[in-house]
């Protein structure tokens, strides 16, 4: 947890002078101020979660805004994702002051909502959704796909609001979404053994099976299985885990998963997220190694900017919220080393905070330049990021957003 009379304290010292540029604070030679840095992160979000509200209380924060996302003359990319979102929720619960809790909420009762007027109804939640929409009162789906790691972060975000609250009405949206997974992905015909990719809009199965995803489910099930007191959780989750375990070569490195077969190991590109979401989720030591190869394997350098890459099939730049989550994965590691790995991780993402192109001095920007290319048909942007930002501010306070926080 980051204590509330320290970012207070930093709110009231600086906050202000370094956002508007005037002061010591705006000395380019000078490192970031970890504390004020985090603070003003959290104003980020604020902002974000507070722009598109409706009249019950209800908000969704745009994913993505400025360069790429904005400054194009036709278009302003407006969509929220439910991952960002779900990183957004955790990160409130990280800090946990009243107005964070407070926030949470509102995210974390729209994705009850939209949840509840699906169009299916089944339990699921979407891609994303159009936050002008929900300020309307209504749901606007934008990304109709429904995807498996998607599914898991939103749950894992209504179980942190359930602990943090002991409101029923997120375990019960946690719970819903647990069985849509159960129920439309789990494989237990093709070894190895796992969840599949979820769904397309049509209703087609994604018969390809994701370390990335069979992670997130092993840290949702788990917590769900501590909540609510079913043990069958905990035997799904162990599934999940088992599909990671398989996943991993024999240099330590872990792959991104399946072929559409769902059983042949799909080997190229090796993605960043195999490698810190293993080793965060399960807390396995045998993923300590993965780090060290991501280490070996995954940095990128970019002007004044170094850390982690998407995948290798381009190192060019750094992913911020790459970045982000190799720093947590190493706090938790906590080898040799590892402290002073974090710091230079964590230095870097603040200095794109203060300098990167597109920011506002607040938020963090996906990417320390335009056009990372991950190795799956997607290019990043320097645009300011929720889930990014989300991520730095968990990888500060040292918070595992696949675990439930100690009581």
């Amino acid at each position: 947890m980051i204590a509330a009379a320290l970012v207070a304290a930093a709110l009231v010292a600086g906050a202000t002078t370094a956002a508007s540029g005037d002061g010591p604070a705006d000395d380019p030679t000078a490192a970031p101020d970890p504390s004020l840095s985090v603070a003003l992160a959290y104003e980020f979000l604020d902002a974000r979660v507070d722009e598109f509200c409706d009249g019950a209380g209800r908000c969704l924060p745009r994913s993505y805004e400025g360069g790429f996302f904005t400054d194009l003359p036709t278009w302003d990319f407006t969509p929220s994702f439910v991952y960002d979102d779900a990183l957004v929720v955790i990160a409130y619960t990280a800090r946990g002051l009243p107005d964070d809790i407070r926030r949470a909420q509102t995210v974390g009762d729209t994705l009850l909502f939209v949840q509840e007027n699906d169009p299916i109804g089944d339990g699921r939640v979407r891609t994303s959704y159009e936050p002008h929409g929900i300020r309307q009162g209504r749901v606007e789906i934008t990304g109709p796909g429904t995807f498996t790691g998607n599914q898991a972060w939103t749950g894992m975000a209504l179980a942190r609001l359930f602990h943090a609250t002991g409101e029923q009405k997120y375990l019960d949206g946690a719970v819903r979404i647990a069985q849509w997974i159960q129920a439309n992905t789990a494989d237990t015909v093709r070894a190895p053994f796992g969840y599949t990719g979820g769904e397309l809009e049509n209703g087609s199965s994604l018969e390809w099976k994701s370390t990335e995803h069979n992670s997130d489910i092993a840290g949702f099930f788990t917590q769900l299985a501590q909540l609510s007191g079913d043990s069958v959780w905990a035997d799904r989750a162990a599934v999940a885990a088992t599909f990671v375990t398989a996943m991993q070569s024999a240099d330590g490195h872990v792959d991104t998963g399946t072929l559409l077969d769902g059983s042949t190991v799909n080997t190229r590109p090796i993605p960043l997220d195999a490698q810190t979401w293993s080793s965060i989720a399960t807390g396995d030591p045998r993923y300590d190694v993965s780090l060290d190869w991501t280490l070996a394997n995954l940095i990128a350098t970019d002007g004044q900017y170094q850390g982690a890459s998407i995948s290798d099939a381009d190192v060019s730049k750094v992913w911020f919220e790459g970045s982000g989550h190799l720093a947590l994965a190493l706090t938790l590691r906590d080898a040799v080393g590892d402290a002073d790995r974090v710091e230079s991780l964590l230095n870097s993402i603040r200095l794109a905070q203060r300098d990167a192109p597109n920011g506002d001095g607040k938020g963090i920007v996906a990417t320390s330049t335009d056009g990372l290319d991950s190795g799956f048909g997607d290019l990043y942007y320097a645009s300011l990021h929720t889930g990014a930002t989300a991520w730095y501010l968990l990888a500060a306070a040292g918070d595992n957003p696949f675990s439930l926080p100690a009581d």
